[in-house]
C-alpha cells in the first residue's frame, strides 16, 4: 500500500494471511509428528522381540556348562 489510510478492512486480510500461514505451517508440523510416533511405534516393536544383552550372556554361561558337562560324559 502507499500512503494511503490503512482500513480495518485491510488489516483484516493481513491478519487473516498471517494466520492462513500459521495454520500450514502446523498442519505440516502435524503431519510429521504423526510420522514420528509411527515410526516411534515400529521400532518399539522390533524391541520387543529383541532379548536383553544380560538375558544373553546368561544365557551363553548356562549353554557353556552344559556343553562342559556333556563332553566330559
Amino acid at each position: 500500500m502507499s500512503n494511503d489510510k490503512m482500513t480495518i478492512d485491510d488489516l483484516a486480510v493481513i491478519v487473516k494471511e498471517g494466520f492462513d500461514g500459521v495454520t500450514d505451517k502446523l498442519d505440516k508440523l502435524e503431519t510429521d509428528v504423526t510420522g514420528l510416533k509411527e515410526g516411534q511405534e515400529r521400532i518399539e516393536l522390533r524391541l520387543d522381540n529383541v532379548a536383553y544383552r544380560f538375558e544373553l550372556v546368561a544365557l551363553e554361561q548356562r549353554v557353556k556348562t552344559l556343553e562342559q558337562v556333556v563332553l566330559k560324559k
